[in-house]
């Protein structure tokens, strides 16, 4: 099984890459082939409507643009399961995330009939990160989540999502003019829940990697 792990956040270390880390533990323990990627170090816009993938006389399930996204996008659909986290910025994921998504569907989206080209299987786990509460994800941003989970359909693969809430944004407050966050809260949800996020991040990893 190999096993693509994908960090759409601009930290390398933080909130979203601990996740996504802890996810990869899970699915070396199912013994998978990992490979662990920061998004953010590679070079490519979104897509350029450029509809080469959706010429007669080209290879299906394939972006044809020349940048660093293009080979990854190959990679993830020789992958058998897929795992991307990202943070949420002005209740969305972040652009590259959204470039990827955006790129990845559109390559196996058939413009005959809007099935996907794409038959094989992938599983997908997607891992939100967001300093807003519990609360706010249920009631805002479940419609974002479920417009992920209409599309991960294309790769015909098990779904999961996770969403962290409530997180720490840095180690110490005093440095930043962010007086609208409790630090002693956040550092005790930090304590409290966030190796439970931890946990079930690996689980997922396992669970859709074997």
């Amino acid at each position: 099984m190999k096993t693509i792990i994908i960090n759409a956040s601009p930290r390398k270390n933080w909130n979203t890459a601990q996740l996504l880390k802890s996810a990869q533990e899970g699915a070396k323990s199912v013994e998978a082939d990992t490979e662990y990627i920061d998004l953010y170090n590679l070079n490519f816009t979104g897509c350029r409507g450029c509809l080469a993938c959706k010429r007669k006389d080209v290879q299906r399930c394939k972006c044809y643009w020349k940048d660093d996204l293009s080979p990854l996008i190959d990679k993830i659909l020789q992958a058998d399961t897929l795992l991307i986290g990202s943070p949420i910025y002005l209740g969305n994921t972040t652009s590259r995330f959204n470039a990827l998504f955006e790129r990845l569907i559109f390559s196996i989206l058939s413009y005959d009939d809007y099935s996907s080209y794409f038959k094989g299987k992938i599983n997908l786990g997607i891992f939100y990160t967001m300093n807003a509460p519990k609360q706010y994800y249920e009631q805002v941003l479940k419609p974002l989540v479920q417009n992920h989970v209409n599309m991960a359909r294309f790769f015909n693969g098990k779904i999961e999502t996770y969403a962290s809430c409530d997180t720490l944004q840095v180690s110490d407050y005093s440095k930043y003019s962010m007086a609208g966050f409790n630090e002693e809260h956040k550092k005790q949800v930090r304590e409290v829940q966030f190796p439970k996020d931890l946990q079930e991040a690996f689980n997922i990893g396992a669970k859709l990697s074997k």
